[in-house]
């Protein structure tokens, strides 16, 4: 069994989290789904040998694998800033399951506007849960508070998505193509920022290169939810649009029904039918085997989906560093003097968690 080096640093990236490949390989590590499997006794045990392991206390007989496994599951189950486990369904390592499962139930659920707007609830309540278990947790927030947050969020996210898809019986067929899209991108706009609300209100713990605390940032809050915003965005955009195919034949897309990629506001998450997800299924629709197995069409999507979110969940969440930077002279100026008569030009940059 190899030993532990004596400069080995439990806490130091094992890939740049300068580059986005550095970052993609981090994340492809920490929302590995299997993690959600791991019983909670091994998760805690995860805890104690990294918590053991920056003290110096490293138990004997240790491998450095095992120390960079405990460090796997410790990240994807524990909260960056306070070190408190996550909630399951909150944590990134389970949108692969939940999204597959979530998509599962649009496609089976779509026939009615009543089934359409209890599945988009649950969208966005996942949504909601996601957003909130992955706030900068240095910024407190009351149950009174949480509870305002989350209907207000989930209940303007949901209308502004469903009012948006409704606009798509009367919107000229290339417009209509993008409408989705537009519902997709204004619900993130307004469910994180709302469920992430205290964090603009009374700002984010910010710090020096050597984690030293400075103050807090509103600016800064804001900067890290927009790249959150984005990457949410991003991450549903490929998928969707209507494909042309199904406009050019004038087939009909039901609101709510993700294998044609109408996917109502769909979850940022899960709502990641690409466009090669409809030409797979039409292509492969067209085989005699398939046209007998009608029944499995829809367990097959399913699947596809959860291949594309194996990547597309880690990718994302890669698109910015998580340990988000801010120059000085973007600070909000009180703070910014602050800093400056304690330290000079010594910290040029702050640092701060944006979240995911």
């Amino acid at each position: 069994m190899a030993t532990v080096p004596l400069s080995f640093n439990i806490d130091a990236p094992r890939w740049d989290q300068s580059t986005f490949v550095g970052r993609l390989k981090h994340f492809l590590n920490i929302t590995d789904p299997r993690t959600v499997l791991v019983p909670e006794e091994e998760l805690d045990r995860a805890k104690a040998l990294v918590e053991g392991c920056r003290a110096g206390l490293v138990p004997p007989g240790s491998s450095q694998e095992q120390l960079l496994y405990a460090k796997k599951l410790y990240d994807s189950a524990f909260h960056p800033d306070s070190g408190e486990k996550m909630n399951l369904i909150g944590r990134m390592s389970f949108q692969v399951p939940g999204g597959m499962a979530l998509t599962g139930c649009m496609l089976q659920f779509y026939r009615t506007v009543p089934a359409v707007v209890f599945w988009q609830w649950v969208n966005q309540s996942f949504n909601a849960i996601v957003n909130y278990t992955n706030r900068n947790a240095a910024s407190p927030i009351s149950l009174r508070q949480i509870g305002v947050a989350y209907v207000t969020a989930t209940s303007t996210a949901l209308a502004t998505a469903v009012g948006l898809n409704l606009y798509t019986k009367r919107a000229p067929r290339l417009l209509a193509r993008w409408v989705p899209f537009a519902a997709v991108a204004a619900a993130n706009c307004v469910n994180i920022p709302m469920m992430r609300q205290q964090e603009i209100i009374n700002g984010v713990t910010v710090t020096d290169g050597d984690n030293n605390e400075l103050g807090h940032s509103r600016r800064a809050a804001a900067k890290g939810i927009a790249q959150v915003v984005v990457s949410r965005i991003t991450m549903a955009a490929p998928g969707m649009t209507q494909p042309a195919a199904a406009m050019a034949s004038g087939r009909k897309v039901l609101l709510g029904q993700p294998c044609t990629l109408a996917c109502v506001g769909g979850p940022d998450l899960f709502c990641l039918q690409l466009v090669i997800l409809p030409i797979i299924m039409e292509r492969l629709e067209k085989f005699p085997f398939m046209q007998r197995i009608r029944v499995l069409h829809g367990p097959l999507q399913v699947l596809l989906c959860g291949g594309f979110l194996l990547f597309m969940v880690p990718a994302a969440c890669a698109l910015f560093p998580q340990r988000c930077s801010l120059a000085l002279a973007d600070l909000e100026p009180e703070l910014r003097d602050s800093i400056v008569a304690k330290h000079g030009d010594k910290v040029p940059y702050v640092y701060f968690n944006k979240g995911l």
